[in-house]
């Protein structure tokens, strides 16, 4: 994994998650809390943000389940959204919901995250894509 690109790592990822890359186009999002479907909106700034976190779990290996999300909110919140304003506001949801279901795990990657960089003190590009694996990790300070 770590010598692959980024792009292939992504379009596994998508593969396994049930996504691609067509729900950044999409103009509501859909979460499901047990039963109950959620939607809001899907804006541009979401959208600049989600791309990002999409490439953090590929290099945090945080997965897509309530868990999951929880721990990268705790990780991404600790190592700074930059001016991503979604970001900020979806991780402090995620971090209290995290707190509730998984406190260890939540508390394990927001200390992870003091010792980490996050992709958004910039913005999605190309590039990124055609970094390795191991090469985002690194730039992440997570190697």
């Amino acid at each position: 994994m770590e010598a692959m690109t980024v792009r292939e790592a992504r379009a596994l990822w998508f593969a396994a998650n049930g996504f691609s890359e067509a729900v950044y186009a999409d103009r509501w999002v859909r979460l499901r809390l047990g039963p109950i479907p959620l939607w809001f909106p899907n804006t541009a700034a979401r959208v600049r943000a989600v791309k990002l976190h999409d490439l953090h779990h590929i290099a945090t290996g945080y997965a897509t389940t309530w868990t999951g999300e929880a721990e990268i909110s705790g990780w991404e919140l600790a190592a700074g959204c930059g001016r991503h304003y979604p970001a900020w506001i979806l991780n402090a949801v995620g971090l209290i919901i995290g707190l509730l279901i998984a406190p260890r795990r939540t508390l394990r990657a927001f200390l992870r995250g003091r010792r980490s960089r996050t992709l958004y003190s910039g913005q999605f590009d190309d590039r990124l894509l055609e970094l390795t694996v191991g090469e985002l990790r690194a730039r992440l300070q997570l190697a």
